[in-house]
C-alpha cells in the first residue's frame, strides 16, 4: 500500500482521480490540499470533502485550503466551460459534515510529508504553487518525499492551453520550474498519455450496470459529470463520446507505474514568450542546460488504464469491459 497526498484543483477529471484514489485499497489517502486551477481554492476544497463524504472510506482524510493565486501572475478565474458552475460539471453532491482543517497548506504538507518520511508519494492534479510554497518554507521537504507525480505538462503531444503548453504548467510555470529544480524525484504525466488514454459513455454505462452497491452513489455522480466533461471535449477536440483521462492517471500511475513507459529528461520549465511560455524545454544533449532529470511518461496501455481506473468500484470491469 502506497500513501499518498493529493494537490488539486477539483474539477471533474480530478473528482474522478480522488474517488479512485479513496477506493482503492493500494492506496492511503493521507490527505488532500487544494489550489486554483479549474475553480477557486475554496470551492475545490469544497467540492473535495463532498467526494470524501460520497466515497465514505473507512478513514479520516483531511483536506485544506491552499493557494489561492499564482506565485506571480494574475489568475484568470474558473473555467466555467470545461468544469461548470462549481467545479464538478454543476452535478449536486450532499453536503459534508466534515470541516476543513485550520492550517497552512505548506505546513499541512511538510507536517503530512514528515510524518511518512521516505514514504509519501505527493500527486499533484493542478498547479504546483502550493508544492512551490511549500519548498520556499521548508526546502528540506526533498528528503521526506518518496517522489512526486504530477499531472502537467507535454513533451512531443500538442498542448491544450497553447501550441507547446499544458495548463496546469502554463497556469504557474514560475511554480513549476521552482518544483522542477527541486531534488523531488519528479514523474511527469502529461497530454503524451493521458490523450491517449480515454473514457467514453459506454464505459460510465457499464459503471453504473455493474458497479458495486457501496459505489452506486459514485456511478451516479459521474454519470452526470461526464456529460458534461464530454460535452467539453467535443467542442474543443472534436471527441466523439469520450475524453481524455488527465489527473485520474496520474493516480494511478502513482500506483501502477508499469502502465506508462517513461524515459528521464533534464527539463525546465519556460516562464516567458508569446506562445511558449508553460512549455516543458527538455535538453537530451551531453552538456545541457542547468537541469535536473524528470521522468516522462512517453507510451501508456490506454486500455488497461481505464480498467484499472473503474474497476475499484465495480468487480471485473476489465474483463467485463471493452
Amino acid at each position: 500500500m502506497i500513501k499518498i497526498l493529493i494537490d488539486a484543483d477539483t474539477g471533474i477529471d480530478d473528482s474522478l482521480a480522488i474517488l479512485h484514489a479513496l477506493k482503492n485499497p493500494d492506496m492511503r489517502v493521507m490527505g488532500i490540499s487544494t489550489g486554483c486551477g479549474n475553480t477557486t481554492a475554496t470551492q475545490a476544497a469544497e467540492n473535495t470533502l463532498r467526494l470524501i463524504a460520497l466515497a465514505q472510506p473507512e478513514y479520516d482524510v483531511p483536506v485544506v485550503v491552499g493557494a489561492q493565486q499564482p506565485l506571480m501572475r494574475k489568475w484568470d478565474g474558473p473555467v466555467y466551460h470545461i468544469h461548470g458552475d462549481n467545479g464538478i460539471g454543476n452535478a449536486e453532491l450532499a453536503p459534508s459534515k466534515q470541516t476543513l482543517l485550520n492550517e497552512e497548506a505548506e505546513d499541512f504538507i511538510y507536517r503530512i510529508a514528515k510524518e511518512n518520511s521516505g514514504e509519501l508519494v505527493l500527486i499533484t492534479l493542478g498547479r504546483l504553487t502550493n508544492i512551490a510554497l511549500t519548498l520556499r518554507k521548508y526546502p528540506d521537504l526533498v528528503r521526506h518525499v518518496k517522489k512526486l507525480v504530477m499531472m502537467g505538462g507535454t513533451v512531443y503531444a500538442p498542448g491544450n492551453v497553447g501550441p507547446n503548453a499544458e495548463a496546469n504548467v502554463h497556469g504557474d510555470p514560475e511554480a513549476a520550474d521552482e518544483v522542477f529544480l527541486s531534488e523531488i524525484p519528479i514523474t511527469l504525466v502529461g497530454l503524451d498519455v493521458t490523450m491517449r488514454t480515454r473514457l467514453n459513455a459506454q464505459h460510465i454505462a457499464h459503471l453504473q450496470q455493474f458497479c458495486r452497491e457501496d459505489c452506486r452513489g459514485i456511478a451516479e455522480y459521474l454519470d452526470t459529470a461526464m456529460i458534461f466533461y464530454r460535452n467539453f471535449n467535443r467542442i474543443q477536440d472534436g471527441a466523439v463520446g469520450d475524453c481524455p483521462v488527465h489527473d485520474p492517471l496520474a493516480v494511478l500511475v502513482a500506483a501502477y507505474p508499469d502502465l506508462v513507459v517513461t524515459q528521464k529528461m533534464k527539463a525546465r520549465v519556460e516562464c516567458s514568450g508569446d506562445y511558449s511560455t508553460g512549455r516543458i524545454v527538455v535538453d537530451q544533449r551531453l552538456h545541457g542546460i542547468e537541469a535536473n532529470y524528470v521522468e516522462m511518461c512517453l507510451e501508456v496501455d490506454g486500455v488497461k488504464a481505464v480498467g484499472k481506473l473503474l474497476s475499484v468500484f465495480c468487480h471485473n470491469f476489465y474483463s467485463n469491459s471493452k
